[in-house]
């Protein structure tokens, strides 16, 4: 369902769980960008072109979160499913030395990754995401409850047809500081609102959102010693700053960097301080 023609061309991969969609830009090291729930690769459109003009190669996978558009309804769409899907999306595009970026419950889904298969991973940036006791954090926590009944998805993701909601709380207005392009909410909000088999897929994601998925992998942190950058939003509204300060501590090789004027969506507030970052990190921990 991504719209921006700044993320490359698009393509689609079979994989053990059902066929995704991604979109690819620019040659050398692959970067692979990973959002969260109820966005799309749309996400990184104002990061890709940047990372790809630099010399790297861009991949931005349309993960099933919700604002996909080809139904998956045999696949595993719990946490850790779906980062055994992200593991076989980079086997079956045979990656390595991948730099993965990602944001909110991607975020959550990397770290569960990383703690069950870092095999072609190189380096990790984390921007602003759910962690730890977090997950989902208030006041999204209310969404897999919302979840348990029947047909409810249909009614939510229809008022969200109306602009200002939006533009609210109840929207976007707690992820993004500034006004996300209407034809960019469409593309993340249309895919549910147009398709039965898509709001299933998002219930099925919604009912398995819990904080024993990143409690566990919060347990092998201190296994992990891949270079990692914690990118979080100094003014985030929901994923808390000691979140960032604790994962910091507890991953071995990890760095923080806090990011002014934006909440979590740093990509969609200051794309060009997040490209900068990434940027900065890749070069300096680059294989030799």
């Amino acid at each position: 369902m991504a719209i921006s023609t700044s993320l490359g061309h698009a393509h689609e991969v079979d994989l053990p769980g059902g066929r995704i969609r991604y979109y690819e830009s620019g040659e050398g090291s692959p970067v692979v960008f990973l959002h969260g729930l109820l966005v799309n690769a749309d996400l990184w459109r104002k990061v890709v072109p940047g990372i790809a003009a630099a010399g790297y190669r861009c991949i931005a996978p349309d993960l099933p979160l919700g604002s996909h558009e080809i139904p998956v309804p045999t696949a595993d769409l719990t946490p850790t499913g779906v980062a055994d899907l992200i593991a076989a999306f980079l086997d079956r595009l045979d990656l390595e030395d991948v730099t993965l970026v990602a944001n909110d419950t991607g975020g959550a889904i990397t770290q569960v990754l990383l703690a069950r298969n870092r095999a072609r991973i190189g380096r990790v940036v984390l921007t602003s995401c759910d962690s730890y006791a977090d997950f989902l954090p208030k006041p999204l926590s209310v969404l897999p409850v919302l979840a348990k009944v029947p047909g409810i998805v249909r009614p939510i993701v229809d008022a969200m047809r109306i602009r200002a909601l939006q533009r609210s709380p109840l929207g976007f207005g707690l992820v993004a500081k500034h006004p996300i392009p209407p034809q960019i909410a469409d593309s993340y909000l249309l895919p549910t609102r147009h398709s039965g088999a898509i709001r299933k897929d998002l219930r099925r994601v919604l009912l398995t959102l819990k904080r024993e998925y990143t409690l566990e992998a919060a347990k092998h942190f201190a296994e992990i010693e891949l270079p990692i950058h914690i990118v979080w939003a100094a003014e985030d509204q929901i994923f808390a700053l000691d979140n960032a300060r604790r994962l910091t501590a507890d991953l071995p090789n990890a760095t923080l960097r806090l990011i002014d004027d934006s909440y979590a969506f740093l990509s969609e507030d200051q794309p060009e301080l997040l490209t900068s970052a990434i940027l900065e990190f890749t070069r300096l921990h680059a294989t030799p």
